[in-house]
């Protein structure tokens, strides 16, 4: 008697990273790796965790050449999606290329960075192009900075993607940091911004500070956005902090920051689907 294949359940890493030691890197970067972390490693920590999918973010030290990522992209496809990083002279002739080869957004690392002028003819084309293509933007820094973005990413129908929690500036106050609670305010209104829950240990190693940090933040999340707008990366494989975190300590995390089953099954899941045109 034949069974019926059934078709396992999407579970998808929403943040992850490939690139060799080898590969030419941006002058100004803050960060050289000193190892490889290929799409191979990457796809049997995918396997180990029975997670369907993941989402590969280019890292910023390789700047706009986006190629390593994109061949990862092919080499497993269709399991793998990817966000890209460009500049205003991108073309959209790029981004049409760049959707056919599994790139679902792009994204601006602020962190030690100007913030870009999204108000310019240039970016204001590409950007209304990325919402033809139902594209999303990623935004990684502290709530003073994203706020300024967010409404001409709002404004052209953009999906937009917060990363590493925001990176929110008062662990143990964080009812103070006033601008936070204003960008899950403005989160919270547009009903097309998610969340994050990635990369805890880059805003705090300090485990009694994660410790409070979860107790407070996890119940203002959930208020403003509910599991449906909250995404899970995993932040392999961990640049600069390679000993002190690893793929299994991620996961468990994602545990402790929502025990209910039903809350984690979506945000690894439906949260996460549509978003990356899974």
């Amino acid at each position: 008697m034949l069974h019926a294949q059934t078709t396992p359940p999407v579970r998808v890493d929403t943040h992850a990273h490939v690139f060799h030691p080898d590969l030419p890197m941006v002058a100004s970067r803050r960060y050289t790796p000193a190892y490889p972390a290929s799409v191979d490693a990457y796809l049997a920590l995918l396997d180990r965790h029975q997670l369907s999918h993941g989402i590969l973010i280019q890292p910023s030290f390789l700047g706009t050449d986006n190629g390593y990522m994109l061949a990862a992209i092919a080499a497993a496809w269709p399991r793998l999606r990817g966000v890209a990083v460009i500049d205003e002279q991108a073309t959209l002739a790029n981004l049409n290329l760049l959707a056919q080869a599994g790139i679902v957004g792009i994204r601006f690392n602020l962190v030690g960075a100007p913030l870009p002028d999204l108000h310019t003819p240039a970016w204001q084309a590409l950007l209304s192009h990325m919402a033809t293509l139902g594209w999303q933007v990623a935004l990684h820094g502290n709530a003073p900075q994203l706020l300024p973005l967010m409404p001409p990413l709002l404004a052209q129908g953009l999906n937009v993607v917060i990363d590493h929690f925001g990176r929110p500036q008062y662990f143990d106050a964080l009812v103070q940091d006033h601008a936070y609670h204003q960008l899950l305010e403005m989160a919270e209104a547009a009903g097309t911004v998610w969340l994050k829950l990635s990369g805890l240990y880059r805003i705090s190693p300090d485990p009694a500070e994660q410790f409070t940090f979860n107790s407070t933040i996890m119940p203002l999340l959930l208020r403003h956005l509910g599991p449906e707008r909250l995404l899970w990366g995993s932040d392999w494989p961990h640049t600069q902090h390679e000993t002190q975190v690893d793929y299994a300590a991620t996961m468990a995390q994602l545990f402790d920051w929502l025990p209910d089953e039903g809350q984690r099954q979506t945000v690894l899941g439906a949260s996460a689907q549509a978003l990356f045109h899974l």
